[in-house]
């Protein structure tokens, strides 16, 4: 083979590769790199019939693992006694790479975007009874903290003299920045799905530790 027919050949490739390298075109690397995710389940999801009380414990029971339950209303689904059921948690600041016990940052970019981002997330439970069975639907918030400055900017930060002068501070400003308050950035799907498929997964699936 010549030199002139392996110089084309090489742009050839490069020409072929480039969208895969250039920074602009991730997206299109994204969808070739990245595998199907195994398992998507619908939000609400509807479950079968079995006792009120067992089904509160098991997403009592799975909530828990990712938030802090600040209140509950048990559902109930009885013979004259129909009652949908609702769970509210806290708010909790985003878990980071440098926690990886901690469930309410799903893996990827939600976990990344906690480390680099102060992010904040709350969850919300719905459970209705549908005849004999349930529907689940798990609502997850995600917001993002506004503040007056960056973490490590200077403006705004009272300046100190250095002609000699004497200078008695009464009250110094904080040098860390403000919470204006919280911008909103929508739902998190992912830990919806990990929430409904950890529920469906007690509830449908029989215990492997049965003696």
């Amino acid at each position: 083979m010549s030199r002139g027919s392996r110089y084309y050949r090489f742009l050839l490739l490069l020409v072929v590769l480039s969208p895969l390298l250039m920074p602009g075109c991730g997206r299109l690397q994204y969808r070739l790199t990245t595998p199907v995710p195994e398992q998507f389940v619908p939000n609400p999801i509807e479950l079968p019939a079995v006792a009120d009380d067992f089904l509160w414990l098991q997403v009592v029971d799975v909530v828990d693992d990712y938030f802090r339950i600040q209140r509950e209303r048990p559902v109930q689904n009885r013979p004259g006694l129909v009652l949908e059921g609702r769970l509210d948690t806290s708010y909790i600041s985003g878990a980071s790479l440098l926690e990886p016990w901690r469930k309410d940052s799903t893996a990827g970019f939600e976990r990344w975007q906690s480390t680099l981002q102060s992010i904040r997330r709350r969850a919300t439970v719905f459970v209705r009874p549908v005849g004999a069975g349930y529907s689940i639907e798990v609502v997850v918030q995600k917001e993002l903290e506004d503040t007056d400055r960056s973490l490590e900017a200077t403006e705004g930060v009272a300046s100190v003299r250095t002609d000699g002068t004497v200078r008695r501070v009464e009250d110094s400003l904080p040098q860390t920045p403000s919470t204006l308050g919280w911008i909103p950035l929508g739902r998190d799907t992912t830990l919806e799905q990990a929430i409904l498929q950890d529920i469906l997964g007690r509830v449908t699936k029989p215990d492997s530790g049965r003696l």
